[in-house]
């Protein structure tokens, strides 16, 4: 299911939530629109006492994986529905530098190696380091899900080969926000659904629709 919604008037879904096959992570707000549209569990959380939890973290059926300015009360949060790992690196805002599903992950090319280690072994994932329309911040510019990907329309047919291989499933082109290329932060989604930003126009909805691989069910 696909749902047009705004966190307190802001249409970048992706900047504020984080979701996975298992579980969707969002701020203290209402959330029956994330559960509606993603058949998961709402955990409502903020991330060193910010909103932006989508931009700090990401996460797969795995685990999360989420920058070290989270608190203890945060982590105690998140850990009555998923697993938890604090990765301490200077690109700390995991959520815009990672991009993930349950096969692979894309980062940002100057995430540490430990870093990056600690990714794959967590979250049980294939690693690569790379860009998307030659954006270093991948999870700003894509959304991910064990069906499909979504990227910014200026993506090179060399990085859609790369993706197509990391990830294991089809790689789309698309905008969200009435034309906004960074995907990544306009809309959320796992196989059942996504949430997108409420300025998305009736023709971007369809080609995430199609992207996204819904219409296959």
């Amino acid at each position: 299911m696909l749902k047009k919604h705004a966190v307190e008037s802001h249409p970048y879904i992706g900047v504020f939530s984080a979701v996975s096959e298992k579980v969707v992570v969002i701020p203290p707000i209402e959330g029956n629109v994330f559960e509606e549209a993603l058949e998961v569990p709402v955990v409502k959380t903020t991330i060193g006492g910010t909103r932006v939890n989508g931009a700090l973290m990401d996460i797969n059926s795995q685990g999360a994986v989420v920058s070290d300015i989270i608190e203890e009360r945060e982590i105690d949060e998140l850990l009555d529905q998923l697993d938890v790992t604090v990765i301490p690196d200077p690109q700390n805002a995991l959520g815009n530098n990672v991009l993930l599903n349950d096969n692979g992950a894309m980062i940002h090319p100057e995430i540490s190696e430990e870093a990056e280690e600690t990714i794959a072994s967590q979250l049980d994932v294939n690693v690569k380091r790379g860009t998307i329309a030659g954006v270093r911040m991948v999870g700003s510019v894509a959304v991910a899900t064990n069906k499909g990907v979504l990227v910014h329309p200026r993506v090179t047919d060399e990085e859609i080969e790369v993706l197509e291989d990391l990830f294991q499933v089809p790689v789309s082109k698309g905008t969200a926000n009435h034309g906004s290329g960074w995907v990544g932060t306009c809309l959320v989604a796992n196989t059942m659904g996504a949430v997108i930003g409420n300025d998305t126009t009736p023709i971007e909805m369809g080609r995430i629709e199609e992207g996204l691989g819904y219409l296959e069910d």
